[in-house]
């Protein structure tokens, strides 16, 4: 029997404790977390305190050269605007890297870390999980090859409650379409194929009268695809009432799909679409199989990938600063 993958996070926040959860689902024959690091210490040592023998640390970088050595993988989670050296480091030790999206802020930053991970030849994936859920993934398997006309996605609801939350801050989590919205606009590369330009508008009538506010309440954004296609994309963050709306419309020549919670395909003879749900593999489930084989295939999105979705909505917010339209770095 394979030993299990030896992980390491860097960040224990809110979605760490989601991948945390489904490696402890995967069990200890499969991954083991034996690092954990935080700037709040004591937030890592509680949470190591659940994995037997798992060790805490305020600094990544002594986490590496202490426990370094002992490590397969680490998982970066921090916010976006925390970013720093440690993806490099990382690669440079030759561990395979999770990286939550959206992998930075600083699309400088990015660049250096996507050529770190390639000079280093190791595995890379990054946290769009909705390529691995029903009936996102069922939707892209169903339509990629399709002439899509227009493409549309729409996340309309509330925000973080906490008035300090780093995620109201502009110049911290780069806005709802950067931080949250980056799902939806990685869905529609990932059906409709590469963006290579946008125009953007925002909106601060409400953000204005929220405490500690300047993310924008409300954006919209157009994308012109490099296969002709177009799009847009909206999302609004300040909704206490009224509900709240997720999810996105391909508009082809002979039919129109529906993707959200469920997928559906009008007229119904378009496409036959399955009735029973895909049991897909999840997407820590999918990195760890990856790294324990060596081979890459499992994974979805790699940081190359998802480095060009968060250009996207990097791009946006330069264009509602310019009020012109952007051009999309390609991958070059």
């Amino acid at each position: 029997m394979a030993d299990p993958v030896s992980i390491g996070f860097i960040g224990t926040g809110g979605i760490a404790g989601h991948h945390l959860k489904e490696l402890a689902a995967l069990g200890p024959q499969q991954a083991r977390v034996v690092a954990l690091c935080d700037l709040l210490e004591e937030r890592a040592q509680a949470v190591a305190a659940d994995f037997e023998g798992a060790r805490a640390f305020a600094d990544h970088r002594r986490m590496f050269d202490e426990v370094g050595d002992s490590l397969d993988a680490v998982y970066v989670c921090v916010p976006p605007f925390a970013h720093d050296d440690a993806e490099q480091l990382a690669a440079e030790r030759g561990l395979h890297l999770f990286v939550e999206k959206p992998v930075v802020l600083d699309f400088d930053l990015g660049l250096a870390n996507m050529e770190a991970i390639r000079a280093a030849g190791v595995l890379s994936s990054v946290g769009y999980t909705l390529r691995y859920r029903h009936p996102w993934r069922t939707a892209r398997d169903l339509l990629h090859e399709r002439d899509v006309s227009m493409i549309c996605a729409d996340r309309w609801g509330g925000m973080p409650e906490d008035e300090g939350s780093w995620w109201r801050v502009q110049e911290k989590s780069g806005g709802q379409l950067h931080e949250q919205t980056t799902h939806q606009v990685d869905a529609m590369r990932w059906i409709a194929g590469d963006v290579t330009e946008v125009y953007a508008c925002y909106g601060r009538r409400v953000a204005d009268k929220t405490t500690n506010m300047t993310v924008p309440d409300s954006q919209v954004v157009t994308l012109q695809f490099a296969s002709g296609a177009v799009g847009y994309v909206s999302n609004v963050c300040t909704m206490t009432k009224g509900g709240g709306r997720s999810g996105m419309q391909v508009i082809m020549g002979d039919c129109i799909a529906d993707v959200g919670r469920e997928l559906t395909v009008r007229p119904e003879e378009a496409i036959a679409v399955p009735t029973e749900v895909p049991a897909y593999e999840s997407i820590d489930a999918a990195f760890v199989r990856a790294v324990a084989s060596g081979d890459g295939a499992p994974i979805l999105c790699d940081y190359r990938e998802g480095l060009k979705s968060a250009a996207i909505s990097l791009a946006a917010n330069e264009s509602a600063q310019t009020g012109r339209p952007v051009s999309v770095w390609q991958g070059e």
